[in-house]
């Protein structure tokens, strides 16, 4: 049972990175003043950092079981610890650093790496299936 939820919370997963990929790549704007917003306020703040814990426990626990099994563990403990470690950053600062980000990148670069986003998406999604 956990298998499967882990499975589908990935297609999810997958689905969500294109999605992200089209938002950027035809309305990079959206993703800008959505950069913006990380950390804006405690709820928006943690409920990020939790809500990203959900696909990254599941590309653990779904691991050996994907086509890359080294590469899902890695990436899943990887967003884990840091969004563990989220957690004690302050959420100020958490805002600032995105608002630096969100200063220095131009639409146009949303756009550029827009077919990653959606190219992670697709490969997600044919790991698992």
């Amino acid at each position: 049972m956990i298998i499967e939820i882990a499975k589908w919370t990935l297609i999810a997963f997958g689905i969500f990175f294109i999605c992200a990929g089209e938002i950027m790549l035809f309305r990079p704007e959206i993703a800008l003043k959505t950069l913006r917003k990380a950390g804006s306020t405690n709820f928006i703040n943690y409920a990020e950092i939790t809500i990203r814990m959900i696909p990254a426990t599941a590309l653990v626990i779904y691991s050996d079981l994907s086509k890359y099994p080294d590469f899902f563990k890695l990436f899943g403990w990887f967003m884990l610890i840091t969004s563990l470690i989220l957690y004690f950053v302050p959420r100020k600062l958490h805002h600032n650093f995105s608002n630096k980000c969100a200063d220095f990148l131009k639409p146009f670069y949303f756009q550029l790496i827009a077919p990653l986003s959606i190219f992670i998406g697709i490969k997600i999604i044919t790991s698992v299936t």
